[in-house]
């Protein structure tokens, strides 16, 4: 595998393991966080997505040391004080209106791609949503691609969260729509910073294909398009690295999947 196709899912995913579908109670969310931790996968970010309205029930149950992403669904941002002896790198915020932080984080303010164009402060990024419990919560490949096209041609950094469960785009029966899949998310940008329409991508099922496009993206693309992508929420931190493996996208075995289970 070329240095390309290694930084492209380098620190990709941020555990979401609180988050619907999965929503693991904290406890067991923790557990699975810090075997996560011992296990290394370089797939994963190793940071814990947490509300803000959980950060006392985080505090109950923690016991090791943690880096957070900060969803902010309470009205204010938590005081200094009571982030005190937590790592917050990050800071998600919905509404599509940037909020003022006490704290050295990185901000990522949530929107769609109705809601483009948006003025953000220098340094702060977006978030696009790519799924949820509903047909209704995916965004078109059109609609996708349009904030990725945006988000490239201003050089905003952006995360993705909810809907990427798997690497590839498909249909998902339950819900009656395709799921966007996180390789595809990935390409897509690729694409972008290149100059190209990421939508073609981002509609692809064409596995081989995918899997072609991805061993073959430059290294200059790769670093361009992740310092982009910032990374993606999942619940599940084993699918992403599971999925990978099997399409020889990353070097491993099984075993490495299943550490992280």
């Amino acid at each position: 595998m070329d240095l390309g196709a290694m930084t492209l899912f380098h620190s990709l995913v941020d555990d979401a393991g609180l988050f619907p579908p999965t929503a693991l109670p904290m406890a067991e969310a923790l557990r699975r966080h810090r075997a996560d931790l011992a296990g290394g996968s370089p797939v994963l970010t190793h940071r814990f997505l947490c509300p803000a309205s959980r950060l006392p029930e985080l505090r109950a149950h923690l016991d090791f040391p943690i880096r957070l992403g900060l969803i902010l669904d309470t009205p204010d941002v938590p005081p200094p004080a009571d982030l005190t002896g937590l790592a917050v790198e990050l800071v998600e915020v919905p509404g599509g209106r940037a909020v003022a932080l006490d704290l050295p984080a990185r901000q990522f303010v949530e929107v769609t791609a109705a809601q483009l164009p948006v003025d953000v402060p220098p340094g702060v990024g977006l978030k696009v949503r790519c799924g949820g419990l509903t047909a209704a919560a995916f965004p078109s490949a059109q609609d996708l691609g349009a904030f990725i096209t945006y988000c490239a041609g201003r050089d905003i950094p952006f995360k993705a969260t909810a809907g990427l469960h798997n690497a590839v785009r498909h249909f998902h029966p339950a819900l009656g729509t395709d799921r966007h899949g996180f390789l595809n998310l990935v390409l897509a940008v690729c694409a972008a910073v290149e100059g190209r329409d990421p939508v073609p991508v981002l509609r692809s099922t064409d596995v081989g294909e995918l899997v072609r496009l991805a061993q073959a993206v430059p290294d200059g693309t790769a670093a361009r398009a992740r310092r982009l992508l910032v990374s993606y929420g999942s619940c599940s931190t084993s699918t992403p690295i599971e999925d990978l493996l099997a399409l020889g996208l990353i070097i491993g075995t099984t075993a490495d999947a299943e550490e992280n289970v």
